[in-house]
């Protein structure tokens, strides 16, 4: 993508929020040689900046009055929903536009915000590599029936041993190895896609098929969301032999069936388009300059997203438990479920923390009553989300 034109002869000038892996990632991505038209200003941190080992640390503050002050656009990768929240409330108030690399802002309490200004999820991650080819797909006259994710390894409750191993191995924080392990990661990252696009999940945390064969797989997925489910889908595929790419399965014109099959995708009706890749920071920069070339958002939540991501208890959970987070943690992991089939569930980016009013059984599916949640914005937000879905329940004979 072309480059942002000069404003007044200067960069663009991005305010990054978050200091971990993705944010220096991304700021040696914008400080690369193809960004002179972008410049990283500052980079919020919430730690006392001079502990903090990070490429712009001459840039760090505490201040988000003056990261707002000094920049064009904000870049949030924090990866904790709470904190966005509170950044880009206050962005939108300084009339900031906001591309994010945190899915879990968004599916928590991303759709109070639509409409109120422009914030979008970034390519280079799964939904916004997942938008970004559903642009190309239908440009080509495809008609999508799957948006497929793809992910290499599975374990719903590992323990924290192995997850520290994991998390100092790969340089991650605890809390992103643990999701990205438990499967909350991509149940997020897909509730996000297809409140994005108007599908839906087949069941309670998607079918997620353990596959090595993603094209035959991908292909019995369209079957599924036409013959069962009635609607596209989004799901996922396990498998240690596919690389951690996304796809999306479309059908198209019956006069494009010679073309097709010429073209190695086989004799449809059911065609498999790949992106064999997420090259996460190095993608989003194409975002930025999306935005700031004013040709709006990619992908985001939408006000009234029909898919959630409710908290599972991973084992029997006694009153009295304290669930410091949800997402991340060893207590509940998520799954995406469909709003209207699960009304009173609590969506686990709202637990942060959380303490048990009562048991909750292994596999259960923890309620707003099952739970003490402490006063806070983000709380109330979540709660107006889900209140149509309760007030409907209740309505219900």
């Amino acid at each position: 993508m072309s480059p942002v034109p000069l404003v007044d002869g200067r960069p663009a000038r991005i305010g990054v929020v978050g200091t971990g892996f993705i944010s220096r990632s991304l700021v040696r991505a914008l400080g690369g040689p193809r960004c002179a038209d972008l410049e990283v200003v500052r980079v919020l941190t919430r730690r006392d900046p001079r502990t903090v080992e990070h490429p712009a640390a001459d840039r760090l503050t505490r201040s988000l009055d003056a990261l707002l002050e000094g920049c064009d656009l904000v870049f949030e990768c924090s990866g904790d929903p709470f904190h966005a929240t509170t950044v880009v409330a206050r962005a939108f108030e300084a009339g900031r536009p906001v591309v994010t690399l945190n899915a879990e802002f968004h599916v928590t309490t991303g759709p109070h915000f639509v409409g109120r200004g422009l914030v979008t999820e970034a390519e280079g991650d799964q939904p916004g590599v997942l938008a970004a080819l559903r642009e190309r797909v239908l440009d080509m006259g495809f008609e999508p029936r799957v948006y497929g994710n793809m992910k290499g390894f599975l374990n719903l409750d590992p323990t924290p041993a192995e997850m520290a191993h994991w998390a100092h191995r790969q340089g991650l924080s605890l809390a992103q190895t643990v999701a990205a392990t438990d499967g909350t990661k991509i149940q997020i990252e897909q509730a996000l896609v297809a409140n994005a696009f108007g599908a839906t999940v087949s069941c309670r945390g998607m079918e997620g098929w353990a596959r090595d064969d993603t094209e035959r797989a991908a292909q019995d997925l369209a079957r599924l969301a036409d013959l069962q489910v009635g609607a596209p889908i989004a799901d996922f595929l396990v498998s240690r032999t596919q690389v951690p790419g996304v796809f999306i399965v479309g059908t198209h014109d019956p006069a494009q069936a010679e073309a097709l099959r010429y073209y190695k995708l086989g004799d449809g009706p059911y065609y498999v388009v790949t992106n064999p890749h997420h090259l996460v920071t190095l993608e989003a920069v194409r975002t930025v300059r999306r935005v700031l070339r004013g040709e709006g958002a990619l992908i985001h939540n939408t006000a009234r997203p029909a898919i959630s991501v409710a908290a599972i208890a991973k084992r029997r959970l006694e009153p009295g438990t304290r669930i410091e987070r949800g997402i991340g943690g060893f207590e509940v992991r998520g799954e995406a479920v469909r709003v209207d089939e699960a009304p009173g569930h609590v969506p686990i980016g709202v637990l942060q923390p959380a303490v048990l009013r009562r048991r909750v059984e292994a596999g259960g599916v923890l309620q707003w009553d099952d739970v003490d949640l402490p006063d806070s914005p983000v709380v109330d937000i979540v709660r107006a989300i889900c209140a149509p879905a309760l007030t409907t329940s209740a309505a219900a004979p």
